[in-house]
């Protein structure tokens, strides 16, 4: 199955709690994980977390924040001075919670994105970082959400250019221009704009949520499936503070008939390997991920040696490790490839009466075409009464 895709776009800005709201917006099915997920890590006298739906600039958008707990501002006297402010103690608190499956991971190297830009600045070693920017149980929460919500969508990103906003910003430093360090440094090599709004516009947990995104960073389209809108806290000026995540399903994108969706045809001889050999290999590559389809053709080679090619169709963001596995798999020394457009016809598995799953279609026209499959025949004794099942099956 293909990984959903989304795309970000950074309207007004993005920070924590306004990345967790745009998509628990777009996919609501994640808000009880992620407020579960929340209450694991924060203490009770942190207050708890929850979604707000509100408007920004005359639409509706979603919020995340904490309730019913002192919201402390960063000044300078505000210090904590049991360690909990800092990135080991984090670290601890996240790794010693109950959460969902993959949360800690996202949720740890989000932090640690934030660690490094911020011993860097500082010019101290990573342990001894102390997040007073994000000392609150605010950016834990952040954190610790937008991990559950990356570990639950698995899916890969795309972000539009960031707006680069002005003045300055309040930090454990005094004030200092926006982007403040710590955001300009994690995002490094990232577009910007200058939309001619000021203010902070993208936060240093935003910037630590995107820098962590990257690394799965791709285009794609598809059939669009979701769309959510998270605001953050302030007003702008004749604009929204939203950021608007769009969800898009590759595979559902793939039934429309006459759309074309790029495979990339993947083929190599063999004359050395055995039949049997062959038929491992073949299975094995037809288990891999991203491979749609494993075909071989008989071929007679120099001398009338007897060839065999196998022709892989394979999703374009498995190639590299398909061609691995082929070079695993088989005694092949070298690999053939090029990207194919296709378009496939939406199938859909039905059960026939008799236990036979049968593949059916809907043709242009109004049509519909089934076909059994053939490893639900295997068991049926005789061709003739593999085809009479078949025939009935199909109907």
């Amino acid at each position: 199955m293909s990984r959903r895709h989304i795309h970000l776009d950074v309207v007004g800005g993005i920070a924590g709690d306004m990345f967790v709201a745009a998509l628990t917006d777009a996919v609501p099915e994640l808000r009880r994980r992620v407020l579960d997920d929340v209450a694991a890590v924060l203490p009770p006298a942190a207050g708890t977390s929850h979604f707000m739906e509100g408007t920004s600039a005359g639409l509706t958008v979603l919020r995340f924040g904490l309730e019913g707990h002192h919201h402390h501002h960063h000044d300078a006297g505000h210090h904590h001075h049991d360690g909990s402010g800092s990135y080991r103690h984090m670290v601890d608190l996240i790794r010693a919670a109950p959460l969902a499956e993959g949360t800690a991971d996202h949720a740890v190297a989000i932090l640690t994105v934030l660690a490094e830009a911020e011993a860097f600045i500082h010019g101290v070693p990573m342990g001894d970082v102390h997040f007073h920017e994000i000392g609150d149980w605010d950016s834990l929460m952040d954190v610790v959400a937008s991990g559950s919500i990356i570990a639950a969508l698995d899916a890969t990103w795309s972000m539009s250019d960031l707006p680069l906003g002005g003045g300055r910003v309040r930090t454990a430093h005094g004030l200092l221009p926006v982007p403040a360090p710590a955001t300009a440094r994690i995002l490094d090599g990232f577009e910007w704009r200058d939309d001619g709004l000021g203010g902070e516009r993208v936060t240093p947990t935003g910037a630590a949520i995107l820098r962590h995104l990257a690394a799965g960073s791709t285009r794609s389209g598809g059939k669009l499936t979701g769309t959510g809108m998270g605001a953050g806290t302030r007003d702008l000026p004749g604009m929204p503070n939203i950021l608007r995540a769009l969800v898009f399903d590759p595979a559902a994108s793939a039934g429309s008939p006459g759309e074309a969706q790029t495979v990339v045809v993947l083929s190599f001889d063999i004359d050395d390997m055995t039949g049997e050999e062959i038929g491992i290999a073949a299975d094995r590559l037809r288990d891999a991920d991203g491979v749609l389809d494993v075909a071989l053709t008989s071929l007679s080679g120099k001398k009338g040696r007897p060839l065999t090619e196998f022709r892989l169709l394979v999703r374009p963001e498995a190639l590299e490790a398909v061609q691995r596995l082929c070079f695993i798999e088989t005694s092949t020394i070298g690999l053939r490839w090029r990207a194919e457009q296709r378009s496939t016809l939406e199938r859909r598995a039905d059960q026939s009466t008799s236990d036979i799953r049968v593949k059916r279609v809907n043709r242009p026209g109004g049509a519909t075409t089934g076909k059994a499959e053939s490893d639900d025949l295997a068991s049926i004794e005789s061709l003739a009464g593999r085809r009479a099942a078949k025939s009935e099956a199909e109907r």
